[in-house]
Protein backbone atom coordinates (compact mmCIF):
# COMPACT_ATOMS: atom_id res chain seq x y z
CA UNK A 1 0.00 0.00 0.00
CA UNK A 2 1.15 3.81 -1.03
CA UNK A 3 2.78 4.89 2.29
CA UNK A 4 1.88 8.61 1.84
CA UNK A 5 -1.60 7.53 1.70
CA UNK A 6 -3.26 6.56 5.44
CA UNK A 7 -5.25 3.10 5.63
CA UNK A 8 -8.44 4.44 5.70
CA UNK A 9 -9.54 1.53 7.51
CA UNK A 10 -8.02 2.70 10.45
CA UNK A 11 -9.68 5.80 10.69
CA UNK A 12 -13.36 4.49 10.16
CA UNK A 13 -15.53 5.24 13.49
CA UNK A 14 -16.30 1.50 15.20
CA UNK A 15 -20.30 1.15 14.30
CA UNK A 16 -19.46 1.98 10.60
CA UNK A 17 -19.67 -1.21 8.43
CA UNK A 18 -16.95 -1.68 6.05
CA UNK A 19 -17.37 -2.92 2.58
CA UNK A 20 -14.86 -3.72 0.33
CA UNK A 21 -15.37 -3.81 -3.33
CA UNK A 22 -12.76 -6.19 -5.63
CA UNK A 23 -11.31 -5.34 -8.65
CA UNK A 24 -13.53 -8.36 -10.09
CA UNK A 25 -16.67 -5.70 -9.27
CA UNK A 26 -17.78 -7.86 -6.40
CA UNK A 27 -18.71 -6.35 -2.65
CA UNK A 28 -17.90 -7.70 0.25
CA UNK A 29 -19.13 -6.91 3.80
CA UNK A 30 -16.85 -7.16 6.15
CA UNK A 31 -19.28 -7.62 8.92
CA UNK A 32 -21.15 -10.87 7.84
CA UNK A 33 -18.00 -11.91 6.20
CA UNK A 34 -20.11 -12.09 2.69
CA UNK A 35 -20.05 -11.27 -0.98
CA UNK A 36 -23.32 -8.64 -0.81
CA UNK A 37 -24.99 -7.35 -4.07
CA UNK A 38 -26.10 -3.13 -4.73
CA UNK A 39 -29.58 -3.75 -3.97
CA UNK A 40 -27.96 -5.09 -0.41
CA UNK A 41 -25.91 -1.85 -0.17
CA UNK A 42 -29.05 -0.10 -0.93
CA UNK A 43 -31.16 -2.22 1.89
CA UNK A 44 -27.77 -0.53 4.26
CA UNK A 45 -29.28 2.80 3.10
CA UNK A 46 -33.17 2.46 3.60
CA UNK A 47 -32.33 1.19 7.34
CA UNK A 48 -30.11 4.16 7.47
CA UNK A 49 -27.01 1.92 8.97
CA UNK A 50 -23.61 3.74 8.67
CA UNK A 51 -20.79 1.94 6.13
CA UNK A 52 -18.11 2.96 4.14
CA UNK A 53 -17.32 1.52 0.59
CA UNK A 54 -13.36 1.06 0.36
CA UNK A 55 -11.11 0.20 -2.66
CA UNK A 56 -9.75 -3.65 -1.47
CA UNK A 57 -6.82 -2.68 -3.79
CA UNK A 58 -6.25 0.79 -3.88
CA UNK A 59 -7.94 1.75 0.09
CA UNK A 60 -9.63 4.37 -1.50
CA UNK A 61 -12.86 5.40 -0.43
CA UNK A 62 -15.68 4.56 -2.92
CA UNK A 63 -18.77 5.50 -0.85
CA UNK A 64 -20.04 8.40 -2.97
CA UNK A 65 -19.93 6.33 -6.46
CA UNK A 66 -21.59 3.19 -4.99
CA UNK A 67 -24.16 5.84 -3.98
CA UNK A 68 -24.21 7.11 -7.70
CA UNK A 69 -24.73 3.75 -8.88
CA UNK A 70 -27.71 3.28 -7.01
CA UNK A 71 -29.10 6.28 -7.37
CA UNK A 72 -28.48 5.39 -11.77
CA UNK A 73 -29.90 2.48 -11.05
CA UNK A 74 -33.20 3.83 -9.22
CA UNK A 75 -33.43 6.31 -11.85
CA UNK A 76 -33.67 4.12 -14.47
CA UNK A 77 -35.74 1.43 -13.37
CA UNK A 78 -38.70 2.90 -12.58
CA UNK A 79 -40.40 6.72 -11.97
CA UNK A 80 -37.44 8.93 -11.96
CA UNK A 81 -36.65 11.42 -8.73
CA UNK A 82 -34.99 13.97 -11.14
CA UNK A 83 -36.74 15.01 -13.73
CA UNK A 84 -34.54 16.60 -16.65
CA UNK A 85 -34.27 19.83 -16.09
CA UNK A 86 -33.02 19.31 -12.20
CA UNK A 87 -30.65 16.87 -13.50
CA UNK A 88 -29.30 19.72 -16.42
CA UNK A 89 -29.10 22.65 -13.93
CA UNK A 90 -27.11 20.38 -11.56
CA UNK A 91 -25.09 19.74 -14.85
CA UNK A 92 -24.64 23.47 -14.74
CA UNK A 93 -23.21 24.00 -11.35
CA UNK A 94 -19.81 21.88 -11.84
CA UNK A 95 -17.18 23.97 -12.27
CA UNK A 96 -19.54 26.87 -10.99
CA UNK A 97 -18.02 29.13 -8.34
CA UNK A 98 -21.68 28.48 -6.61
CA UNK A 99 -20.85 24.63 -6.58
CA UNK A 100 -20.18 24.30 -2.66
CA UNK A 101 -22.80 26.28 -2.08
CA UNK A 102 -25.70 24.53 -4.00
CA UNK A 103 -24.32 21.42 -2.43
CA UNK A 104 -24.78 22.77 1.06
CA UNK A 105 -28.34 24.47 0.13
CA UNK A 106 -29.32 21.12 -1.55
CA UNK A 107 -27.80 19.02 1.55
CA UNK A 108 -30.19 21.48 4.00
CA UNK A 109 -33.37 21.42 2.24
CA UNK A 110 -32.95 17.37 2.00
CA UNK A 111 -32.58 17.64 5.98
CA UNK A 112 -35.72 19.63 6.07
CA UNK A 113 -38.31 17.59 3.87
CA UNK A 114 -36.75 14.29 5.85
CA UNK A 115 -37.84 15.55 9.09
CA UNK A 116 -41.00 16.99 7.71
CA UNK A 117 -41.66 13.61 6.01
CA UNK A 118 -40.75 12.06 9.28
CA UNK A 119 -43.38 14.09 11.13
CA UNK A 120 -46.07 13.09 8.42
CA UNK A 121 -45.51 9.58 8.60
CA UNK A 122 -43.68 7.00 7.51
CA UNK A 123 -44.99 5.53 4.23
CA UNK A 124 -46.67 1.92 4.84
CA UNK A 125 -44.63 -1.01 3.91
CA UNK A 126 -46.27 -2.32 0.64
CA UNK A 127 -48.00 0.95 -0.44
CA UNK A 128 -46.04 2.05 -3.47
CA UNK A 129 -45.29 6.01 -3.86
CA UNK A 130 -48.43 6.34 -6.40
CA UNK A 131 -50.64 5.28 -3.58
CA UNK A 132 -48.74 7.15 -0.95
CA UNK A 133 -49.06 10.30 -3.22
CA UNK A 134 -52.83 9.72 -3.81
CA UNK A 135 -52.87 9.40 -0.07
CA UNK A 136 -51.23 12.67 0.69
CA UNK A 137 -53.09 14.26 -1.92
CA UNK A 138 -56.28 13.82 -0.22
CA UNK A 139 -54.71 15.35 3.00
CA UNK A 140 -54.99 18.45 1.45
CA UNK A 141 -55.22 21.41 4.20
CA UNK A 142 -52.61 19.47 6.32
CA UNK A 143 -50.29 18.95 3.71
CA UNK A 144 -50.77 22.70 2.69
CA UNK A 145 -49.61 24.04 6.07
CA UNK A 146 -46.96 21.47 6.12
CA UNK A 147 -45.58 22.24 2.71
CA UNK A 148 -45.66 26.37 3.58
CA UNK A 149 -43.78 25.03 6.40
CA UNK A 150 -41.50 23.64 4.91
CA UNK A 151 -41.24 26.48 1.81
CA UNK A 152 -40.49 28.80 4.50
CA UNK A 153 -37.72 26.76 5.93
CA UNK A 154 -35.94 26.17 2.77
CA UNK A 155 -36.59 29.98 2.24
CA UNK A 156 -34.17 30.14 5.83
CA UNK A 157 -31.70 27.46 4.38
CA UNK A 158 -30.93 29.16 1.60
CA UNK A 159 -30.56 32.77 3.10
CA UNK A 160 -28.25 30.96 5.62
CA UNK A 161 -26.30 29.51 2.77
CA UNK A 162 -26.19 33.10 1.10
CA UNK A 163 -25.13 34.67 4.40
CA UNK A 164 -22.12 32.03 4.17
CA UNK A 165 -21.32 33.11 0.81
CA UNK A 166 -20.75 36.65 2.00
CA UNK A 167 -18.97 36.11 4.79
CA UNK A 168 -16.88 33.76 2.96
CA UNK A 169 -16.63 36.65 0.49
CA UNK A 170 -15.69 39.33 2.80
CA UNK A 171 -12.82 37.12 4.58
CA UNK A 172 -11.58 36.42 1.18
CA UNK A 173 -11.76 40.03 0.04
CA UNK A 174 -9.44 41.47 3.20
CA UNK A 175 -7.21 38.54 3.15
CA UNK A 176 -6.55 40.07 -0.24
CA UNK A 177 -6.20 43.62 1.25
CA UNK A 178 -9.41 44.58 -0.43
CA UNK A 179 -12.25 45.59 1.67
CA UNK A 180 -16.22 46.07 1.03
Amino acid sequence: MNKSKPDIENVIPSGVRVIKKYPNRRLYDTDTSTYITLAEVKGLVMEAHPFVVIDAKSGDDLTRSILLQIILEEETAGVPLFTEQILANIIRFYGHAMQGFVGAYLEKNMQVFTEMQQKVAIQPKGMTPEAWSQFLNVQGPVMQTMMGSYMEQSKTAFQQVQEQMQRSSEQMLAAMGLKR
